[in-house]
This record gives C-alpha cells, sequence and structure tokens, in this order.
C-alpha cells in the first residue's frame, strides 16, 4: 500500500501527473456546471424533458471544458487550430452527448415503467448523464492528450520522466520482502 501511494505522490509530480490532475479538475467544474445546469431547467424549471435538458446543459458546459482544458491542462495558448483541436473536441463532445442522450432517454423509459415523481426522474437523469460521460472520460483524456501536444522537447522530458518513474517502480517492488 505505502509502495502505491508513494508510485501515485512520484506521478503526481510530473508534467503528465499534473496534466491528469489538472485534466480531472477541469472534468469536476464542467460536471458540476452539467449537473447544476440540469437539476435547473429539469429539475426546477422544468423548461423540457429529460432529453433536451440534458442536451442544453452538457453543450453549454463543453465550452468552458474546451477552453480550461486547453489552456490550463495543456498550457497551450493563442489560437485554436480548427481541425486538429475544435473539430475532434466537439466530436469526442458530441460522442459523449450522444452517449447521455441514450442513457436519459433509458432513464425516462425506466421513470415511466416505475411510475416516478418528478424528484425521482431527476436522481436518475443525473445518475444516467454522470455514468455516460464518466464512460467516456479517459478516452477523452487520451485522444486530448495527443491533440494538444505542446512541444516535441516536452514530449520527449514527459516520456523520459515516465521512464524514470517505470524504473523506480520496479526498484521499490524489487526491494520489497
Amino acid at each position: 500500500m505505502a509502495a502505491t501511494v508513494e508510485r501515485l505522490w512520484r506521478l503526481f509530480h510530473t508534467p503528465s501527473g499534473r496534466k491528469l490532475v489538472r485534466y480531472a479538475m477541469v472534468s469536476v467544474i464542467s460536471t458540476i456546471l452539467s449537473f447544476s445546469l440540469l437539476l435547473l431547467v429539469f429539475g426546477v424549471l422544468r423548461l423540457w424533458t429529460e432529453v433536451p435538458s440534458t442536451v442544453f446543459a452538457n453543450m453549454v458546459a463543453s465550452v468552458p471544458a474546451y477552453y480550461l482544458n486547453r489552456k490550463w491542462s495543456w498550457g497551450k495558448s493563442g489560437r485554436s487550430h480548427l481541425w486538429k483541436e475544435v473539430v475532434p473536441f466537439w466530436a469526442m463532445s458530441i460522442t459523449g452527448l450522444a452517449l447521455s442522450i441514450l442513457t436519459s432517454s433509458y432513464a425516462r423509459h425506466l421513470s415511466n415503467v416505475h411510475h416516478l415523481h418528478h424528484f425521482g426522474r431527476t436522481i436518475l437523469v443525473e445518475g444516467a448523464n454522470t455514468g455516460a460521460f464518466a464512460i467516456l472520460w479517459v478516452a477523452k483524456f487520451l485522444v486530448f492528450n495527443r491533440l494538444f501536444r505542446v512541444h516535441p522537447v516536452a514530449e520527449l522530458e514527459t516520456q523520459a520522466e515516465a521512464e524514470m518513474f517505470v524504473e523506480a517502480a520496479i526498484e521499490i517492488e524489487g526491494a520489497e520482502p
């Protein structure tokens, strides 16, 4: 257990580890925003049904997620490249949105079958939305990590640090009884 904690501690002190933590924090921020909007438009105001509410909440939350990930997680500045950054980001976001539409439709179906009141429907829709985006979280990190490459030298430094991390982990595991 202590070796695992030590390895994680070392990982978080590498550029890749910091990037992963920042990516996770952006995900937390966009999830809070999406949850709040979904709760507001579906749970409180009842503006739309489950699916349009989910689409609205996730589309709005995707905009700050793009800029936060680009600037803070991957350290990119300047103009975004349409085909290398914007289109792939939105393609991944739309994939997540499509999955959330499926899950929110299923949540609506379950709500109808089980005759849930609006509060129960809201909880079910929030859970479906969370599940949909949790599935894509790791895949998006890997794709965005390739899209928002900062510089080949930085990539080599990250690779060297990762190799040092692996070597240190092997040494630690070999030293344990």
